[in-house]
């Protein structure tokens, strides 16, 4: 299992070592963080077309459904604020959790946060389990959201903290990979339950302790990052722990880098307010944006609302909750296909052939739905449609499972130095919360509104976010995490930001 004698440094510069089992082992139990997030996403849509479920909490929606006449909008069909509420509080309660866990993965560490967010989340599962009205449900919901706060903060600094460079995207893809198969599992669970002929939606929402009780055990076995016990003023313990992951005491070059980031580190005392100096401003910009963005692509709309929108295009109960589960599962195996070629390609390919082919995607589905329902929401589609517009979603999906999904995790978690690392991640998980919050809030009325439209506009964001990449994100596969300056000083429009001894500080022994 072992591979290879050094590990490639990126730009000339080598360090001893070797890829071990124990650190492909840690990275894999610590993205199991993952699955939590991703059965999160997968369940919620399921729940919510539930007809049970509907008429016990959300009687309104319940009642618009059954007594359609035909003529209704089938795009406003399930335009309701507290349905969506239900959602969406999950992603507000995981923003204000992540700038929590920013100063808890700083202060004891990665595992210690990952510990953190899977009891809480647990805790949340439990309650959503056993509701009996709204107000169990939103607090259910925000519980949860504190568990992925915790979890989306910590777990994907640990990957990229552990990994050495060349398997980094790989391993810190683990994290994508585990949200993908929660996002499956919680698709079948869904088809499964919606069969049962009572509390189908308890079984789905109680399932959620399982990926919690995954990650908390595993959290509490896990090894701490080098990285993280030199940042606690635990030496030896660290250099140990770099000798372990990397399977050679021959580390001196690899510590000795982390120490002198470390030191840097030291002098910040807030790091919030030192990571809106100038010098840092690339790092800032690509951590607000590339969130932003992936949100932007709309792919939360088709995983929060899958079995919502295949029931809304006028697929059966079955077929739309069957069709959310086709999605999954292309969602897992285009995953799988980023873990492949993520460190031989790099992170911009994948970033911009997937940005095509979702643009392709999306407009292809705006004109099928509008051509079906037009503006009036009129309509039904044929099976032969039907069936396109699924394949469409899925070509979709594999695009972005392969791309934004996984990317947009891994590089902000790779490009800040440690001194800022904490305050970055947190900023990449609020803005995504964010934003997920939002546009989960606002996607039926959206819907309701723009009708087919929609898909143009998400479709004209990827157009956005694809140039942007092209232009202003640099390649980072290859090149270790503390030496990730020197990426920025050689690039065209961000180098002039990087001061010449951020770069010379690393530079001193390559």
């Amino acid at each position: 299992m072992a591979v290879g004698g050094g590990i490639s440094a990126g730009n000339g510069k080598q360090y001893e070592g070797r890829v071990t089992p124990f650190v492909i082992v840690a990275c894999l139990v610590a993205a199991t963080g993952g699955l939590i997030f991703g059965y999160d996403i997968g369940i919620s849509g399921g729940v919510t077309s539930m007809d049970e479920f509907l008429e016990k909490f959300f009687p309104a929606v319940y009642a618009k459904q059954k007594n359609a006449t035909g003529h209704e909008s089938q795009y406003c069909k399930f335009e309701n604020h507290m349905l969506t509420l239900f959602t969406s509080s999950l992603y507000l309660a995981a923003l204000v959790a992540s700038f929590f866990a920013s100063a808890t993965t700083r202060k004891f560490g990665r595992k210690i946060s990952m510990t953190i967010g899977g009891v809480v989340f647990l805790f949340g599962a439990i309650l959503n389990g056993a509701a009996v009205n709204v107000a169990m449900l939103i607090i259910g919901r925000i519980l949860l959201g504190v568990g992925i706060g915790y979890a989306n903060q910590s777990v994907p600094v640990y990957l990229s903290e552990m990994a050495p460079p060349k398997l980094r995207g790989a391993l810190n893809i683990g994290f994508q990979m585990a949200t993908t198969i929660g996002i499956f599992a919680a698709n079948l669970v869904n088809y499964g339950t919606a069969q049962m002929k009572e509390n189908g939606w308890r079984v789905s929402l109680a399932l959620a302790a399982a990926p919690a009780l995954i990650m908390t055990i595993g959290a509490i076995f896990l090894p701490d990052t080098p990285n993280s016990l030199i940042e606690r003023g635990l030496k030896d313990q660290a250099k140990e722990m770099l000798q372990k992951i990397r399977g050679t005491p021959n580390v001196h070059d690899e510590f000795s880098d982390l120490m002198d980031a470390s030191a840097v580190s030291q002098q910040v005392r807030h790091p919030w307010k030192t990571i809106l100096e100038p010098k840092y401003r690339p790092q800032l910009i690509i951590t607000c944006l590339i969130p932003l963005f992936q949100q932007l692509t709309g792919i939360n709309v088709i995983m929060f609302y899958a079995p919502v929108l295949f029931k809304t295009l006028g697929f059966a109960d079955d077929a739309s909750l069957m069709s959310a589960v086709v999605t999954g599962l292309v969602n897992v195996f285009a995953t799988v296909v980023s873990i492949l070629v993520v460190d031989r390609f790099g992170r911009r390919v994948l970033f911009l052939e997937g940005g095509i082919q979702m643009i392709a995607c999306q407009i292809g589905v705006g004109v099928l739905i509008g051509s079906v329902f037009g503006v009036s929401g009129n309509g039904t589609f044929s099976k032969g449609l039907g069936n396109l517009a699924l394949a469409l979603i899925c070509i979709y999906v594999a695009a972005f499972a392969w791309s934004w999904g996984p990317l947009g995790w891994l590089v902000p978690s790779e490009i800040h130095p440690m001194e800022i690392r904490s305050a970055g991640q947190s900023i990449n998980v609020s803005v995504n919360m964010f934003f997920t919050f939002v546009i989960g809030q606002l996607f039926l009325s959206m819907l309701c509104h723009m009708k087919f439209g929609l898909f143009f506009f998400f479709g004209g964001w990827v157009i956005i976010m694809t140039v942007f990449v092209y232009f202003f994100v640099p390649e980072t596969r290859n090149v270790p995490i503390e030496e990730m300056n020197r990426v920025w000083k050689s690039h065209w429009f961000w180098g002039k930001y990087i001061p010449d001894d951020a770069v010379g500080l690393s530079n001193h022994d390559a």
